[in-house]
């Protein structure tokens, strides 16, 4: 009951910046501009420091480009989205029409169409759209590998040069309640959930898979200068859970490296999603850093993930970007000091049974991320 008591107290502020509205949440990243700003002039030799050029903008990948999510965004400040997908022509791939439809809707609003997603999933193998890829499976997988071609070619005739993809076999894996989602490995266990139809794999076998793809998508990748953003296995885990070894579990720094040294190409990098690379970390808020800036100093970082958790490795809950363990003002900094260009986006976000939660938790992320961006641009 103390749990829930705090957690309701730690949610005040949010739900008080709801009641006036997602003005709240600009006037809050105006406070805090300023007040960073006011914090970096009064230190000694300041005002004559070159600052650090910040790149980065608020994104989102949530709600498409229909007109009524192009206006909440536009709205809200946010002028660079992942649009989901264009139509899908089975068999065929993306609708080059459909897509540049999706571009010019955004453009109505000033909103720039920077990413899409892949048809390659977090969903789980069970239910990805193309499963023999990972499941390894030819010539199978030879046909879906010709058809993500064809969208890598649609989405650079677009001008949208980031693909943002996954290559998992397991789902997201989740042990907890709707509101604050949470993972622990020891209930997991319990549950003795059995293998999935790609059976025992381990993480040579993964890679030879990711290698089997990517050898066929990357040439096409720099021909459209087209970006492809791998989002890492969400969570990193035990080796082995359910027949499974997933690329970057057990070591998540270790196989992040692994994965960015697969080629030498500035097509080939991360969604770096920070809630889930968190969840392999035993200590997130310090173990965070050094990670963004190895990825970022390599310029392999794509689009950024901005979820904040409680915990890290075997147990934790995901939570609101400013209630985690992750200081998230030092991650932008990070972020900022890499030169990082791209999209910083909420992804998942806690819900509420009140219909108009997700709305208003994207909402109050919009509000928080910009905030973090004049900081650090005023730091």
């Amino acid at each position: 009951m103390a749990e829930k008591e705090n957690k309701n107290i730690e949610r005040r502020s949010f739900v008080k910046a709801i009641t006036v509205s997602s003005v709240g949440a600009v006037m809050m990243g105006t406070s805090l501009a300023a007040s960073a700003l006011s914090s970096a002039a009064s230190k000694p030799g300041n005002l004559n420091r070159d600052k650090k050029k910040v790149l980065m903008k608020v994104g989102c990948q949530s709600g498409g480009t229909t007109k009524e999510n192009l206006e909440f965004k536009a709205r809200h400040g946010v002028y660079n989205i992942d649009g989901g997908s264009p139509k899908y022509i089975k068999g065929t791939g993306w609708d080059l029409e459909d897509s540049m439809a999706k571009k010019e809707a955004c453009e109505k609003y000033g909103i720039s169409l920077d990413a899409y997603h892949f048809p390659l999933s977090s969903e789980g193998i069970d239910k990805v759209e193309f499963p023999n890829v990972m499941l390894g499976k030819s010539p199978e997988r030879d046909r879906e590998i010709e058809i993500l071609q064809q969208m890598i070619s649609v989405a650079g005739k677009t001008g949208v040069h980031c693909l943002n993809y996954n290559t998992t076999i397991l789902p997201i894996l989740r042990t907890g309640n709707a509101s604050y989602t949470t993972w622990n490995y020891a209930e997991a266990v319990k549950r003795n959930e059995p293998l999935t139809i790609a059976g025992i794999v381990t993480v040579d076998q993964v890679y030879e898979r990711i290698t089997y793809l990517l050898d066929r998508l990357i040439p096409v990748a720099e021909e459209y200068k087209v970006r492809l953003a791998n989002h890492i296995a969400d969570p990193p885990t035990h080796a082995g859970f359910r027949g499974i070894t997933r690329w970057n579990s057990p070591d998540v720094f270790e196989g992040i490296k692994r994965f960015a040294k697969l080629y030498d190409s500035q097509y080939h990098g991360f969604n770096l999603c920070l809630g889930s690379v968190a969840e392999g970390l035993k200590n997130p808020r310090t173990e965070i850093l050094p990670i963004i800036k190895w990825v970022g100093d390599r310029k392999q970082i794509f689009n950024v993930h901005l979820r904040n958790i409680k915990g890290g490795w075997d147990n934790f809950m995901e939570v609101y970007p400013d209630n985690g363990d992750m200081d998230f003002f030092e991650v932008m900094k990070a972020l900022r000091d890499t030169g990082y260009p791209y999209m910083v986006m909420p992804d998942h976000v806690p819900h509420h049974p009140d219909p108009a939660s997700s709305n208003q938790a994207f909402s109050f992320a919009y509000g928080y991320i910009k905030a973090l961006i004049q900081a650090v641009s005023a730091e």
